[in-house]
């Protein structure tokens, strides 16, 4: 892959000189080798990558526990199926109720119908998993996906009822997925980003790990401090992060990291 370092805004004060790291594929490449090294793909599609602490979990050491099956419990009578994007049907109907969605979970005017159409389109789309009401065929919910069988999924919108009686229906669309994905031999799924103490939901299954920067870290607890601590010093800088997750070893960050500059 190619990276690009784009400049972000500095603080003199505290010598931090940030980077937004961007990535290009090199030909050959998959967007799931990309994925393992750190990256989700942009707006752009697949032409361009972003690297962030993204979270996946390893579908091989998966199993449910008693909150997942507690979650799966509360979706009894709700069925799911998954379609390859040239099959479904993104009517005016659905197009709606997913913008009513991000209205009212996104804010006002952060996800327009232009966005939301984007967000449907091939390739970074390939596949909808339609989840509806088995008594009565009403509609509850749509998850959209990027699926390169068997290495991953990347579950990358969902889009529900908010007045549905279960108030899970969320968390149950993506244990739902979380369950179909991993008895269907996949690899790995990647559930997004984690920012704040709010996205620590999809961190409920077993085989989750996060991206921190050099390696996939399976330590909660270092998620954890992360979330939590002083943003106005490097993180590998700080000694108690490395002290606590590390043996104090800056040698050990380095040898974890994927990236390594190869001159022709």
């Amino acid at each position: 892959m190619k990276l690009v370092f784009s400049e972000a805004t500095p603080d003199y004060a505290r010598y931090l000189y940030p980077y937004v790291i961007w990535a290009r594929p090199d030909p050959g490449e998959e967007p799931a080798d990309l994925l393992a090294a750190g990256f989700l793909p942009s707006a752009r599609g697949f032409n361009q990558f972003y690297l962030c602490r993204q979270v996946r979990v390893d579908l091989r050491q998966y199993t449910a526990s008693s909150e997942n099956r507690r979650i799966l419990r509360k979706g009894v009578g709700i069925g799911h199926q998954l379609i390859p994007r040239p099959e479904f049907d993104f009517n005016s109907t659905r197009r709606e109720f997913c913008h009513r969605y991000a209205e009212v979970r996104y804010g006002p005017g952060i996800m327009p119908l232009e966005r939301l159409d984007l967000v449907f389109q091939p390739p970074v789309t390939t596949h909808v998993m339609r989840f509806h009401e088995e008594a009565t065929g009403t509609e509850l919910g749509l998850v959209v996906l990027y699926l390169a069988a068997p290495r991953i999924a990347f579950y990358r919108y969902s889009f529900y009822d908010l007045q549905h009686s279960n108030r899970s229906l969320g968390m149950y669309l993506m244990t739902a997925a979380v369950e179909a994905f991993a008895a269907h031999g996949i690899q790995y799924l990647y559930l997004g980003t984690c920012y704040s103490e709010s996205a620590l939901y999809k961190t409920q299954f077993q085989g989750l790990e996060f991206f921190n920067g050099f390696r996939w870290s399976a330590n909660l607890e270092e998620l954890k401090y992360l979330l939590r601590r002083d943003q106005t010093k490097h993180l590998v800088e700080t000694e108690a992060f490395r002290q606590q997750f590390y043996a104090g070893k800056l040698e050990d960050i380095f040898a974890a990291s994927p990236f390594q500059l190869n001159r022709a």
